[in-house]
């Protein structure tokens, strides 16, 4: 089973107490950012930061991305040569057709790298080539990233809180990927202090199919791993199904992303964070214990595997215990 990517972070590369903080959030993916979140006067000197970001990072367990300028900018060039030198891999921004994955594959080979690239889909010219796009050959593509700022401000819809006017291009980004064996990403949630918000918009794009969501503040890492964990659904039909092998799966998956992340949570000491930290652990030990048939006499009686697995009660009461 491949690897998780439920968070993806972004972090502006001119603010280094954020890439210190970054490096203990937990998250799946941690991108740099040289784009939208620097400006044109800042832009050389937060090139300057992504040897340093990359190696506070390296011990995070996360894949380490910088979000580079457009090769078609000032910057391009620049960005794209250094993230080759430190980088796991590299987001492209405003890919609108098959070249611009080309010409950064050729960039990244011509310095030596062969990190894959990560393909933000975020204006009209990039849905109506999102076919040719998602099914480009030789150049490394990871996976898809919806660019939902962009894509609303380019289409001239509405914003709303239901993405009424999005969803059919969401929609077609995750199948685009599906086809083609990529990672799709749904995009950022502006809104940081509003976590019922968030927690809508993450369900939906879970819905649409979506692995994981972009994110903006290291405080919705934690709920985004909840929102894209496997669901007290999947867990019931893999043991009603006698799928031993797909719970498995689903507890391998988890375990090693958390593993490889540092462990469950933020670190910062918020009381929603120790709870989410401590059911997705809860949830990880009943699956076990469900594989290794410690529950088949509460199975047998009746009692499903949605009731073992949700919601949570508090958080100092164990399942498993």
């Amino acid at each position: 089973m491949r690897r998780l990517i439920r968070s993806a972070l972004f972090v502006p590369a001119i603010k280094p107490r954020a890439v210190d903080k970054a490096a203990h959030v937990g998250a799946d993916l941690l991108i740099l950012d040289l784009e939208d979140a620097v400006g044109p006067q800042e832009k050389d000197e937060a090139r300057t930061s992504v040897d340093t970001a990359m190696d506070i990072w390296s011990a995070s367990g996360a894949i380490r991305a910088v979000r580079i300028n457009a090769l078609d900018t000032e910057w391009g060039s620049a960005d794209i040569r250094t993230a080759a030198r430190f980088a796991d891999a590299i987001v492209l921004p405003k890919v609108d057709q098959v070249g611009d994955l080309h010409e950064a594959r050729s960039a990244l080979s011509a310095h030596g790298s062969s990190i894959p690239i990560w393909a933000m889909v975020e204006t009209p010219l990039g849905l109506m080539n999102l076919g040719g796009i998602a099914g480009a050959t030789g150049t490394g593509l990871a996976g898809l990233i919806a660019g939902t700022n962009d894509l609303c401000k380019e289409l001239r819809c509405s914003a709303d809180k239901e993405r009424l006017a999005l969803v059919p291009h969401l929609a077609h980004i995750v199948c685009a990927a599906r086809a083609r064996g990529l990672y799709a990403l749904d995009g950022v949630y502006n809104h940081f202090r509003d976590p019922k918000g968030f927690r809508a918009e993450a369900e939906q794009g879970r819905a649409l199919g979506f692995d994981g969501k972009t994110l903006i503040h290291p405080g919705q890492v934690d709920l985004t791993h909840l929102y894209f964990g496997p669901t007290a659904a999947e867990l019931e039909r893999a043991v009603i199904e006698s799928d031993v092998q797909a719970v498995r799966d689903i507890v391998k998956a988890v375990a090693d992303t958390e593993a490889g992340n540092g462990g469950s949570g933020s670190g910062s000491g918020s009381g929603g964070g120790r709870e989410v930290a401590w059911w997705q652990r809860e949830c990880t030990r009943i699956a076990l214990a469900l594989v290794e048939g410690r529950y088949a006499r509460l199975l047998r009686r009746g009692t499903t595997a949605r009731a073992l697995f949700g919601p949570p009660r508090n958080a100092n009461e164990g399942l498993c215990d």
